[in-house]
């Protein structure tokens, strides 16, 4: 049996340990807050980022990192992406030999611009065959309700990818995989800035017609980054890409969708991060994104409105204006 540790005890964290019990995996969940350990360990729930929902009685969950981690062949990591290179250092010599370190958090590490993948590499040493990452529509409160949903495993080793598929497959949860790491970790990450923008146009009371626009647009953004950055085009027609796509700027779970539409009811930052109750990756990843565009030679004229924007220097219709003001040209350029 595959042995799995989880660090981090929020919605996707809990809901990926949940995921791995329901596959059969031997997944211990590990968390800092000694309450939430303890009310997933007893009782089976986390009220808190899942309400209302059961957890499988094969989750084990602690808050002693050396018990998480200890003969773990997967280890997977859901914490904020812009934090997780200080959260993960410490752990860095308790990491077991021939583990593969999976990033489940889909960011663009601000000044390094690097993936998360590859702040998981760097903090812990791991060569390339050790590393993978999981993206996809996967909106944790609806995997948590055991709805049916897919997602991409990515690796440069088919090894790595397949073994964190087989831990993951379940009746409901269907893993596939891919070995473009840097366009699935890029999609993963990307969609969040266009998710903003879309929450944006909705809190402007904007309807279904400029959501698909911005949406399809958004698409292009990151296909052309990704193309220029090495990657493949169809992984960004697939789950990872347009599919992640669909499910972050569609759904009211989604964290980046609220915090843009709170946004583009006239509330402040401060005010749409309070609201949002949960780290909305997309507002600290669009300028990592910006940058990372900037330094490859693509035009990303939704990002840019999201950064400006989000910075106070221009009002939330400057996002309508970065879609629709654009030289008229071809489509496909």
């Amino acid at each position: 049996m595959t042995r799995a540790a989880v660090l981090g005890a929020g919605a996707w964290g809990t809901t990926y340990a949940a995921v791995m019990a329901d596959a059969g995996t031997d997944v211990t969940l590990w968390g800092r807050d000694d309450a939430v350990i303890r009310s997933i360990r007893e009782d089976r729930r986390h009220d808190g980022a899942i309400p209302g929902v059961e957890l499988p009685a094969g989750i084990r969950a602690t808050t002693d990192i050396e018990e998480a981690l200890a003969g773990a062949d997967v280890v997977a990591v859901a914490v904020p992406a812009q934090r997780a290179r200080e959260i993960i250092a410490p752990f860095a010599g308790l990491v077991p030999s021939g583990a593969v370190a999976v990033s489940l958090m889909k960011g663009i590490e601000l000044g390094t611009h690097a993936r998360m993948s590859e702040v998981l590499a760097e903090v812990w040493d791991l060569p390339a065959e050790r590393v993978a990452a999981v993206s996809g529509p996967n909106l944790a409160k609806e995997i948590a309700q055991r709805q049916p949903t897919a997602t991409v495993v990515a690796s440069t080793d088919d090894e790595a990818a397949e073994l964190v598929a087989a831990a993951t497959a379940s009746s409901y949860f269907r893993p596939y995989t891919n070995d473009d790491l840097v366009g699935v970790e890029l999609c993963g990450a990307y969609k969040n800035v266009v998710a903003v923008g879309v929450g944006i146009t909705d809190g402007l009371g904007f309807g279904n017609n400029t959501t698909a626009t911005v949406i399809t647009r958004g698409l292009a953004e990151i296909t052309r980054l990704g193309l220029a950055l090495g990657s493949r085009p169809e992984t960004f027609s697939g789950l990872a890409g347009m599919g992640d796509l669909i499910a972050t700027c569609a759904s009211p779970l989604s964290r980046n969708h609220t915090l843009g539409s709170h946004l583009g009811q006239g509330r402040s930052l401060d005010e749409a991060i309070a609201l949002t109750r949960g780290t909305a990756e997309g507002v600290k990843t669009a300028t990592a994104v910006q940058e990372l565009a900037r330094g490859a030679g693509v035009d990303v004229p939704i990002c840019d409105g999201v950064v400006t924007m989000l910075a106070g220097e221009a009002p939330v219709e400057s996002v309508i204006g970065a879609l629709l003001s654009r030289p008229r040209k071809s489509e496909v350029d």
